[in-house]
C-alpha cells in the first residue's frame, strides 16, 4: 500500500508542477535593452554658471531639459534610462558646464564639443506639443 501512495504522490506532484507553469507560447516576447538612450545635443558650447559651494545641483545628462544645463525632469518621459548627475561644489565658483552632453569629465566641459562628431551633429530644438 505504501508503494501505491508513493506513486500517486509522485504523479500528483508532477501534474501540479506541470500545470503551475504557463506554456511557453503564453510568455510574451519582450526585447530588453541594457544600453541607455543617447543624449541629444542642446548646445555646442558650454554653459557659464555661478555655483554656490555646498549647494546640490542636478546637471542634465539627456539634453532634453528646458533649463539647461540643469535638469527639469524631461528625461522621465523623453530619455528613460538617463538620470541627472547630482553634484555639490565645495566652494562658490564660476564653472563651465558641458552643453553637448558628451564630456569625459561630467558635468564640466572638457572641450569635446570641438570634435567633428559634435560639430557635424544636428542641434536639438524643442518642438511645441
Amino acid at each position: 500500500m505504501s508503494m501505491l501512495v508513493t506513486k500517486l504522490d509522485h504523479i500528483w506532484i508532477t501534474l501540479t508542477l506541470r500545470l503551475a507553469r504557463p506554456p511557453a507560447t503564453a510568455t510574451p516576447k519582450v526585447q530588453l535593452s541594457t544600453l541607455p538612450p543617447e543624449p541629444v545635443i542642446p548646445s555646442k558650447k558650454p554653459f557659464k554658471v555661478e555655483l554656490l559651494g555646498g549647494k546640490r545641483y542636478s546637471w542634465c545628462t539627456c539634453g532634453y531639459s528646458k533649463k539647461q544645463p540643469f535638469c527639469d525632469g524631461a528625461h522621465k518621459l523623453k530619455a528613460q534610462g538617463l538620470s541627472p548627475l547630482r553634484f555639490v561644489p565645495e566652494t562658490d565658483s564660476t564653472a563651465w558646464l558641458c552643453g553637448c552632453k558628451y564630456t569625459n569629465n561630467p558635468p564640466y566641459c572638457d572641450g569635446t564639443h570641438k570634435q567633428d562628431f559634435i560639430i557635424s551633429a544636428t542641434l536639438h530644438k524643442e518642438t511645441e506639443s
